[in-house]
């Protein structure tokens, strides 16, 4: 669907809705688990071209648990394997949700900041004659200050 300016709302018990859902996937994958930095960093990664390495890992130990010592669990690799197949394609699907919400996210923001700039635009002109907005201009101002305060970057030149 292109995009168009967007009118919509939650209500309060759809956003409860929505949450509760998020509590469900979270209770149906109790396993999740949060790796720090240098974990993610000493494992190894099983990415889309790894995929077809240990599917032919998984069908050459399944076909020849002779040649592994005892202790290699081949049901365990088959639930892991299981697993990270079905993961992925979870995450496909939350990926999608989750760039659909961001983009939906920036195009809202962008709408209201928009109309915000707007409204700043009219209250600096009224503020001029009307009595009570100058300190509403100022406040409204605030944001642009970090902006206008900022050095201007040295222009590089050859």
């Amino acid at each position: 669907m292109a995009y168009q300016n967007i009118t919509a709302s939650l209500s309060a018990e759809d956003v409860k809705e929505i949450k509760a859902a998020f509590a469900t996937i979270q209770a149906k994958l109790p396993f999740l688990v949060t790796l720090s930095v240098e974990e993610r960093r000493k494992l190894f990664k099983m990415g889309d071209k790894s995929l077809a390495f240990v599917n032919n890992s998984l069908t050459a130990a399944q076909s020849n648990p002779d040649i592994l010592p005892a202790s290699f669990n081949v049901e365990e690799f088959v639930r892991d394997y299981q697993l990270a197949a079905t993961l992925t394609e979870l995450l496909i699907g939350l990926r999608q949700l989750t760039e659909q919400v961001d983009d939906t996210l920036l195009a809202v923001g962008s709408e209201a900041m928009g109309s915000s700039l707007t409204v700043y635009d009219y209250v600096k002109t009224a503020a001029k004659k009307t009595p009570g907005l100058k300190t509403l201009a100022e406040q409204l101002g605030e944001r642009f200050k970090a902006i206008k305060n900022k050095p201007a970057k040295a222009a590089t030149g050859s």
